[in-house]
């Protein structure tokens, strides 16, 4: 099985307070606390550990009160090559509303890395750096690094022949997605509605108008764009396979896609279902499984994790039985008009 590197440069440790009707000015009694290893890539590393596949975590971590993640790294058997830095991880208190499917987030600041810390992790990430592996790259920067961090090192990373994923928001996706660079761009990205218009600069208003803005990225040059969209599932876009077509209507689709509708299921906490998601595209990848099968797939680990606390899956037999219940609608864009063909897919 290949192997997948995740970079966190900011990690945290999640508190997570259950409490059914949770009412702000009050005394709450709380059903449970749990701590766990937490920030973005580190989610993505323990879904990816889960379903088996061989994983290396890297990042920024705070060398005091980190004993979460070492439990973590070692149950789940994923390599730590983060680089310790002075002070503690951040800390993020979730609160989730057990009564509505809610969760209040209440993040605290991180430790600032100095200088030599980040030449640090951009040195270790290019030790790490294979041909035709996938790294991802999630989450915010901590105070103190520059925004072009992930352009940065996605630039040295593709110079090595290693693929990169992108889950990120704000200023370093807005950084991102608007370089003139080609290399400097990501092989997929991830965002939510509201950070793409964010980076984009632009309202989406439905999903027509984001099937246009995942194509002018994939002109750009990125491979795959996937956009999450909550409780309405995911949408993702990638290029067709011009070269292989056989008839004129197959030849002028520029564009194949699918639309995934979530599923239904028990939720004991939403926090890391996005990263679940990503890790079900990666895993996908690694898998080289057909493009709608991505949808399918990370459908299934984003369900399959809102049913626990923590970046923690089901078995292989459980993500199964969800992926052959995820509604997949795959869907073709004509090169000259943009317009999108909706069918079924098999």
């Amino acid at each position: 099985m290949k192997t997948v590197v995740t970079v966190t440069p900011n990690p945290a440790l999640d508190q997570t307070v259950r409490v059914a009707n949770l009412k702000l000015g009050e005394v709450n009694l709380a059903a449970s606390l749990e701590f766990n290893a937490g920030g973005k890539g580190v989610n993505v590393a323990g879904c990816l550990a889960d379903y088996g596949i061989t994983t290396i975590a890297t990042g920024l971590l705070g060398s005091e009160d980190a004993e979460a993640f070492a439990a973590m790294f070692t149950e789940k058997r994923i390599a730590d090559r983060f680089v310790r830095i002075d002070g503690r991880p951040r800390i993020n208190v979730k609160l989730v509303d057990t009564a509505r499917n809610e969760t209040t987030d209440i993040n605290l600041a991180t430790s600032q890395p100095t200088v030599a810390d980040v030449a640090a992790l951009e040195q270790r990430i290019a030790e790490l750096a294979v041909p035709g592996r996938w790294f991802v790259m999630a989450g915010s920067l901590p105070p103190g690094v520059d925004v072009s961090f992930y352009r940065r090192v996605t630039r040295s990373l593709h110079a090595a022949g290693a693929r990169v994923a992108l889950d990120t928001s704000g200023t370093p996706l807005a950084d991102m997605l608007g370089t003139a660079e080609a290399g400097d761009l990501p092989d997929l990205v991830k965002p939510n509605r509201a950070e793409l218009e964010a980076a984009l600069g632009r309202t989406l208003l439905d999903d027509d108008a984001l099937i246009r803005a995942a194509c002018e990225l994939l002109e750009r040059g990125i491979a795959y764009v996937v956009v999450s969209l909550g409780e309405r599932g995911a949408l993702g876009v990638t290029r067709a396979d011009v070269e292989s077509s056989t008839n004129a209507t197959a030849s002028a689709t520029a564009y194949e896609g699918w639309r995934a509708a979530p599923l239904r299921v028990p939720v004991a906490s939403t926090v890391g279902a996005g990263d679940a998601l990503v890790a079900g595209l990666i895993a996908s990848l690694v898998e080289a499984r057909p493009w709608p099968e991505l949808g399918r797939r990370a459908t299934a680990f984003a369900a399959g994790k809102l049913a626990r606390v923590g970046p923690h899956l089901p078995d292989h037999a459980r993500l199964d039985a969800l992926a052959a219940q995820v509604d997949i609608v795959s869907f073709s864009v004509a090169a000259d008009s943009l317009c999108v063909t909706h069918h079924q897919a098999v």
